[in-house]
């Protein structure tokens, strides 16, 4: 199935990097469940593939759908996140400097600080959404200018075109964890940045049933050392998990404006009601950036925060939930709500946390495809408790 250079972003999700079986014609990408591959001879050439650690045809489809989607020149598949965003930092070598995003996800901080500092890597955290803090931090020695935005759980959002133009001026790499929004809603190579990493386990899987990572890069230079990397370090993804993200990739479009559609009203509501104390979501004319949102994203994303004001309301909101599951994790079709200073930020030091805002109090939403009506009317009956 060949793609026009025309081709429109759903057409691409769904199309991109995958072919027909050529043994059966399946019209989806068969789940190559194999270690290793049968050669002809010795010492004659082979079909392109070796061992199931350096090539697999399940996750070869997956990492050229997903290059394509966010028009990047190639994608490597790792076996989280995590495990993506470590494969970038092997590109460093001791004494090299990164800028990072203040409010940055727990596990991100935990692994530079906690691992990759111990290696002679330093890191420094400024606010990326205010361009002028970003320039004053960059060094001789800074290599990468790591931005999330939106971050995790504040939603502060970062000017991606102006954070590069300032960074290349230093000859330093842009990097986005692009997770958070997903490729429908923004795509940094576009807009300047070198290289994006993705949680698959969100937006691009969708459905909650698969953990994985991916690199897109466009630079050759990294391109090379990123297959090297990912053959020789081997954190790759496996076959069934490629195929569960490639099966995620074909709907995101239709996944992604249903959740910018639920996820509006849900802030809508909660902004109004009287027991919350603050609500953030970019799509609110509140939000700090919300000019920038509508400017640099298409939609404003699943993911709400909002502020009952102590730790005490907080888990009286959570425990009397009956629709929206109690979990760490985003991006699925289903409703699910976390308690970021005690889930997925606890990683991050408490007078950290209260610099961010992030207080005992804040409860985070990623909001799912279901009826808005009933995401709400169990808001309404949770919120009714305090």
């Amino acid at each position: 199935m060949k793609l026009t250079d025309r081709a429109r972003f759903s057409t691409i999700c769904i199309h991109a990097g995958q072919e027909p079986d050529p043994a059966t014609g399946a019209i989806i990408t068969p789940i190559y469940q194999t270690s290793t591959y049968v050669q002809d001879g010795l010492g004659q050439p082979h079909a392109g593939f070796e061992y199931g650690r350096t090539q697999n045809p399940t996750r070869m489809a997956l990492e050229r759908n997903i290059a394509a989607i966010e028009a990047g020149s190639a994608a490597f598949a790792f076996a989280s996140g995590m495990a993506a965003i470590d494969a970038i930092l092997t590109r460093l070598q001791s004494g090299d400097h990164v800028v990072v995003s203040d409010n940055t996800y727990g596990g991100t901080f935990r692994l530079f600080e906690r691992v990759r500092r111990k290696f002679g890597l330093d890191f420094s955290y400024v606010d990326t959404s205010k361009p002028e803090l970003i320039g004053p931090a960059l060094t001789p020695k800074t290599k990468y200018l790591f931005i999330e935005t939106p971050t995790n759980p504040m939603l502060h959002i970062t000017d991606i075109r102006c954070a590069s133009t300032i960074a290349h001026e230093k000859n330093v790499r842009v990097v986005v964890d692009n997770t958070f929004a997903s490729p429908y809603i923004q795509r940094p190579l576009t807009l300047g940045a070198d290289i994006v990493v993705h949680s698959t386990t969100k937006f691009l899987n969708g459905h909650s049933d698969s953990v994985g990572g991916v690199v897109i890069l466009k630079h050759d230079d990294d391109v090379e050392w990123m297959k090297f990397v990912q053959n020789a370090a081997g954190g790759i993804l496996g076959p069934m998990d490629s195929w569960l993200v490639l099966r995620g990739t074909k709907t995101m479009t239709v996944r992604m404006e249903r959740t910018n559609e639920n996820a509006q009203v849900l802030a809508e509501y909660l902004e109004a009601h009287p027991k919350v104390k603050r609500t953030i979501y970019p799509g609110l004319a509140s939000h700090p950036q919300h000019a920038l949102a509508r400017k640099q994203m298409k939609g404003f994303g699943g993911l709400i925060s909002f502020d009952v004001g102590s730790l005490e309301a907080a888990r009286g909101v959570l425990n009397h939930l009956k629709l929206m599951a109690l979990a760490e994790s985003l991006g699925g079709v289903e409703t699910l709500i976390s308690h970021p200073a005690i889930m997925t930020h606890a990683s991050v030091p408490a007078d950290r946390r209260a610099a961010l805002g992030i207080t005992d109090g804040l409860i985070r939403i990623s909001v799912g495809i279901e009826d808005v009506e009933d995401l709400q009317a169990d808001l309404a009956q949770a919120l009714e408790t305090l």
